[in-house]
């Protein structure tokens, strides 16, 4: 006679036994309704207004890399909040920066934070930077049904190649499709503005100090450009979230870090509107 697991506790042994290092085909065979991109919805007409998560930076320097992000999320025309925290880690040597629909986006990067806290308990090892990016590919590709009704999620992810010994960048599309992206790159509304700023003044030498610094005037630069993109409020003291992924793993910079280093570039604004001059040869 079968046993009856509910109500005792005890749970199926294909749970105990999972067949698959990865946690989306395992939910996927299991509790498919619970994964963003197969749950069933109600037929739309028209736009779907929901937050939107903006601008989100990333830029290399020799021994790792920094992510970044602005705090406005935006509904249409208004803003729909001020301090949105868009850069979470995804593990101990990489991170990921979310622009689009917020609520999605959020959701999205706890279960890739899932996927790969189960690969490495399954496999008793981590894996590689370019593994991350291609299981975070597939994240995004089952999410295009919500895509095409306008429920988009593109986000940036950065981390640290132990087995290269360098910061890495990768940028995606709405498909899933997945490029590496070389120095730095920007998602988002501000994006443009933003890889505007830093292809003028990155340069593949800079310290760690001069690429967080790099990044924040890049947000400062989409903020002044696109509406959605928030930059320091310093009434509110609500900054950008910085951080850098190194050998050394994952570090957020703490707000007297961000606070300091956004009062010092407002302060050179304040004689130089337009941002710092890059040579012209």
């Amino acid at each position: 006679m079968e046993a009856n697991t509910r109500g005792t506790g005890r749970l199926p042994a294909a749970f105990l036994t999972p067949g698959s290092s990865s946690f989306m085909d395992f939910l996927s065979e299991h509790s498919p309704e619970m994964l963003p991109g197969k749950r069933a919805l109600p037929p739309v007409q028209g736009h779907i207004e929901a937050p939107h998560g903006t601008t989100i930076v990333a830029a290399t320097f020799p021994g790792g890399v920094v992510l970044a992000g602005d705090r406005r999320a935006t509904m249409g025309n208004m803003i729909a909040q001020r301090d949105i925290e868009k850069v979470f880690p995804a593990d101990e040597y990489s991170a990921v920066g979310i622009a689009g629909t917020a609520g999605l986006a959020v959701e999205m990067v706890k279960l890739f934070q899932l996927e790969l806290e189960h690969f490495e308990k399954v496999e008793g090892a981590t894996l590689s930077l370019e593994g991350k990016a291609n299981r975070l590919s597939t994240m995004i590709r089952s999410n295009l049904g919500m895509a095409m009704q306008g429920l988009a999620v593109v986000p940036l992810f950065a981390g640290y190649d132990v087995d290269r010994d360098k910061g890495r960048i990768f940028s995606y599309d709405v498909t899933g499709g997945r490029s590496e992206e070389h120095g730095f790159a920007a998602t988002g509304s501000g994006s443009i503005f933003a890889r505007g700023s830093m292809k003028k003044l990155y340069r593949d030498d800079l310290t760690e100090q001069e690429t967080t610094t790099l990044v924040i005037q890049a947000l400062y630069d989409a903020a002044d450009d696109d509406s959605a993109t928030g930059g320091p409020d310093m009434a509110r003291r609500i900054f950008p979230i910085v951080t850098v992924i190194t050998e050394d793993g994952f570090r957020r910079l703490t707000e007297a870090e961000s606070s300091e280093l956004a009062r010092t570039i407002l302060a050179r604004r304040l004689e130089q509107p337009d941002g710092p001059r890059a040579s012209l040869l």
